[in-house]
């Protein structure tokens, strides 16, 4: 039996659920995820997108187009960051998960920070990049 995960934006306008758990964990430093989620870093998940059922409130969702291959999702009741996805190329089929938006408690195997030469200068110390990067 295959566990799902289940998931809600801030104001539980939108709700989902995974039918596998999320893999490619990572913690992005870009200044889009930082602007996107108001935070020194975003973390997200990634299932095939067939794994992802949203089970109230998909009118809720509003897609952002950030550059010309990726799509935010975020919810316009309350603002909170769901999901991101190429629109073309490779991993088309996948969509990442933006992990604080889990109500299932999900402990990934691995994870990594990733671009995190752009990581906000105030987040930590140089040591802390040296480390991760």
């Amino acid at each position: 039996m295959t566990k799902t995960y289940r998931g809600s934006c801030l104001c539980s306008a939108v709700s989902f659920e995974l039918g596998t758990p999320p893999k490619a964990v990572s913690h992005c430093h870009c200044s889009q995820c930082r602007k996107g989620h108001g935070a020194a870093f975003a973390s997200y998940g990634s299932v095939p997108r067939s794994k992802l059922r949203v089970l109230r409130g998909a009118d809720s969702i509003k897609i952002y187009a950030s550059s010309p291959t990726v799509l935010r999702e975020f919810c316009m009741e309350c603002g909170s960051t769901l999901f991101w996805s190429r629109s073309e190329g490779e991993y088309a089929d996948w969509i990442s998960i933006a992990l604080g938006t889990l109500d299932t408690p999900f402990v990934p195997r691995q994870q990594r920070h990733v671009h995190v030469d752009s990581a906000a200068p105030w987040h930590m110390s140089s040591s802390f990049r040296t480390r991760i990067g």
